[in-house]
């Protein structure tokens, strides 16, 4: 089943945060009641029926996003998204699902296509328009030790390393309390 909002969701980065959003709750397993969430807020039109094929598609959907995500740089998120766009996508087409949405891109096979067609096409085109207009990766994982959560870069400043302000604070705190905890155990005679 193909979304009746537009491909790009309300713009760009939403899409993509669509596509990290649903990464982080397919992999680690979570159930059909988690997609549908993440879905429903991004705007998916109800109702939204997932069926187990249709997940178990998903999950390995996410699978092949999160090696973009996990890219690191643009020239290896380019290469990744350019074979799965290759792989995948089909030409560029217009439609308004039958007049219930506004005019939108899609590059999946047609409004009828499975869930993963439409999430993985639909998120690579995202992912591509975003390295595009930043000239760098789109997306990274969390670098806190803990988390590895996918996240979307969409300022215009340095790549993030993380995928929230909290993340990145327990990790200069772990970092510092090693540090210190080195630097105390040198100390002693």
């Amino acid at each position: 089943m193909a979304s009746q909002e537009p491909v790009l969701g309300s713009s760009v980065p939403d899409a993509a945060q669509r596509a990290a959003d649903l990464v982080t709750v397919l992999l680690p397993g979570q159930g059909r009641a988690a997609v549908i969430e993440v879905l429903r807020k991004y705007g998916e039109p109800e109702p939204i029926e997932i069926s187990a094929a249709d997940l178990a598609e998903l999950r390995q959907a996410a699978r092949l996003l999160r090696e973009v995500f996990a890219a690191g740089d643009a020239g290896t998120a380019a290469d990744r998204l350019n074979g799965l766009l290759a792989s995948r996508a089909r030409p560029p087409r217009l439609t308004s699902h039958g007049g219930t949405s506004g005019w939108h891109v899609h590059v999946d096979g047609g409004d009828d296509a499975p869930w993963a067609d439409w999430f993985l096409t639909s998120s690579c085109l995202a992912l591509a328009v975003l390295l595009a207009e930043r000239q760098a990766a789109p997306a990274g994982l969390c670098a806190a030790r803990s988390c590895g959560r996918p996240f979307v870069n969409v300022g215009r400043g340095a790549l993030r390393r993380y995928c929230s302000a909290a993340c990145g604070t327990r990790d200069r705190v772990a970092r510092h309390r090693a540090m210190q905890a080195g630097t105390s155990e040198t100390a002693v005679p």
